[in-house]
């Protein structure tokens, strides 16, 4: 795997490590007054730090709610504490991915790990949920996109908030649920709403940038946190017009011999159909139509039986 360089430093979150929950690193606090109750949550990945800046820094400069209840989390605390800049792709998580664990039948179930225990223990503050935002960032160098799922009321969530310009609508994983699909979020009768945000490349400053305005740009829309203080935050430049990329399907490696037929960088535009994307054991993978978005590729990191790249059509809006 390519080197990328290590731009972000992980912070020392142990200050946070006590709550008022009962559940370490879960901070939850109540304006009194009525309102949603939206969750912020970090490091649902070891190795993604900018949404660890980012909470760590609204836990240090006591930013609370003003309407409704607002809790911060860090998640995968096992993967995130063993961080290591000399091996920064090692601690994705710890036996598996905390993010395809979210279903009743999973958490409820008899199997045990590391990312199931935390799991089970944050699953009552994702339940009392309303809005949830949670702050990922990726692999390979990418330009920032807002996964909302499936879902009508998640698409319309995610251009509410504005930002970023890339709108991911898609179904999830086949081989486990995400968080933000999680019970009322995944429930189209259900007011309840997620977004998951992808930052851009795991270590790159950037990264924290759209953490923070995302982050932003989500407490004022949910209405939790006064205007005056988010004005504050948010930049005064107007972002890009956004873009909504609908995911039609992933593109699995089914042999070690998998290869991209040239190096795609996240969000490129393949414009023919026809195009070779890749090849997979003498197979050509081919645009299935014109201007195909190549979602979050996975070039330098490809494993047999897994999503290499997933395919997205734009539609207007």
């Amino acid at each position: 795997m390519s080197r990328i360089a290590i731009e972000l430093a992980a912070p020392d979150i142990d200050a946070h490590r006590r709550s008022s929950t009962g559940v370490d690193f879960v901070h939850t606090f109540e304006s009194g007054q009525p309102g949603p109750h939206v969750l912020v949550n970090a490091i649902t990945h070891g190795n993604e730090i900018c949404g660890a800046i980012v909470v760590d820094r609204l836990l240090r400069t006591g930013v609370r709610p003003t309407r409704g209840t607002l809790t911060l989390s860090f998640a995968n605390i096992e993967a995130f504490s063993r961080f290591d800049p000399q091996r920064p792709y090692a601690t994705r998580f710890v036996d598996e991915d905390f993010n395809r664990v979210w279903n009743t039948a999973t958490l409820d179930g008899q199997r045990d790990s590391v990312e199931l225990r935390r799991a089970r223990a944050l699953r009552p503050f994702v339940e009392a949920a309303d809005f949830l935002l949670d702050i990922h960032s990726m692999l390979e160098p990418s330009p920032p996109v807002m996964i909302c799922g499936p879902l009508d009321k998640g698409i319309r969530f995610a251009f509410d908030v504005a930002i970023p310009r890339d709108v991911v609508s898609d179904e999830g994983h086949a081989n486990g649920t995400r968080m933000r699909d999680f019970g009322g979020f995944g429930d189209p009768s259900s007011p309840k709403n997620a977004l998951l945000v992808e930052c851009g490349q795991h270590w790159e400053r950037s990264a924290e940038v759209v953490a923070w305005q995302t982050t932003w740009r989500f407490l004022r829309h949910t209405g939790v946190i006064d205007g005056e203080t988010a004005t504050r935050e948010i930049a005064l430049e107007p972002p890009p017009a956004q873009r909504l990329v609908r995911v039609t399907e992933a593109v699995v490696a089914r042999t070690p011999e998998f290869r991209f037929a040239r190096a795609f960088s996240g969000m490129e535009v393949v414009p023919q159909q026809g195009d070779v994307i890749a090849y997979d054991g003498g197979e050509a993978i081919r645009a299935p139509y014109d201007n195909c978005v190549l979602v979050m590729p996975v070039p330098n990191n490809v494993k047999t039986g897994l999503t290499a790249v997933r395919l997205g059509r734009i539609e207007p809006r």
